[in-house]
């Protein structure tokens, strides 16, 4: 509840400065005076940005389960499957949540990711590399990992996120062409060509600036979530896994739940700046030197 409340405050702040720095500079009073209102756009970009995000995280659960062929465990039928939902349970229980669906999906690559409308109406899922390739103490590592992201409410953080830049991107590409297509292409009535292609130019290069800054998020996220991991299942335990990850070159899960798994993608330079996941390196020393 505390982290809904911070970015909708944030959210609200951001409209508000930026609503006052437009009047005080006589962009709101111009624009208004010729056609475009920017309180009836901040509306309008408020309910696409956030309408598509939570649009997106209502049926995440159901996305997840028919995109990547999740198998939900309702009545385990071998020993494997009865050791992961009790395992989910016991970290749940811990952690202080609903107890999640749990789920495998036929994949060789070792990933598992958590993912739902809310902290109490999640699914936590495993791949059969996952499985087949760790062992029991590192796969429980990984299973508390996602449990952390879970209990953390990060689904629901990052849909607010994503809910913000989305509606600034909408907002401020649209003021941008409007402010193209009358101040230089001279637009009296209505709006000329210079806005739509302004705009459609201006939200491809805002939202690349706006994925940087879900990004970080993304990243810091990952950190939080390997601490709440050692803290279920053991430090030791939470190291152990993130070695075996990477020595095993786990390839990322598809966009949708890139930013849920336990492993993301590599690389360096500008490339960094677009990960869902901190490297795997980094992610160990925070770990090791973690208190």
């Amino acid at each position: 509840m505390k982290r809904t409340l911070l970015f909708l405050g944030t959210n609200l702040a951001i409209v508000m400065v930026l609503s006052v720095t437009m009047r005080l500079l006589g962009v709101e009073p111009y624009l208004n005076a010729n056609g475009l209102n920017l309180t009836s756009l901040l509306i309008f970009a408020a309910v696409m940005g956030f309408g598509g995000s939570f649009i997106s995280l209502a049926i995440s659960k159901w996305s997840a389960k028919k995109s990547m062929g999740v198998q939900v465990i309702e009545t385990p039928s071998n020993s494997t499957e009865f050791w992961l939902v009790e395992t989910v349970r016991k970290y749940a229980t811990e952690a202080g949540i609903s107890m999640p669906e749990v789920g495998v999906y036929d994949a060789p690559d070792v990933n598992a990711f958590a993912t739902g409308m809310s902290k109490n109406n999640s699914l936590i899922a495993v791949s059969s590399g996952l499985l087949q390739q760790m062992t029991r103490p590192e796969a429980e590592a990984v299973l508390a990992h996602e449990v952390t992201h879970a209990a953390s409410g990060d689904m629901v953080t990052m849909a607010l996120i994503q809910g913000v830049v989305n509606t600034f991107v909408m907002f401020l590409s649209r003021v941008i062409g409007s402010l193209v297509d009358k101040v230089i292409f001279k637009t009296e009535r209505g709006h000329g060509p210079a806005f739509f292609i302004t705009m459609i130019i201006a939200e491809l290069v805002l939202g690349i600036l706006a994925s940087i800054i879900v990004m970080w998020f993304s990243r810091q996220r990952e950190f939080r979530a390997d601490r709440g991991g050692a803290d279920l299942a053991g430090r030791s335990n939470m190291i152990a896994a993130l070695e075996r990850l990477a020595s095993l070159h786990p390839q990322p899960l598809p966009d949708k739940m890139a930013a849920f798994g336990i492993s993301g993608g590599v690389g360096g330079g500008i490339k960094r700046l677009f990960m869902t996941h901190p490297p795997m390196g980094e992610r160990i020393s925070a770990l090791r030197a973690a208190q």
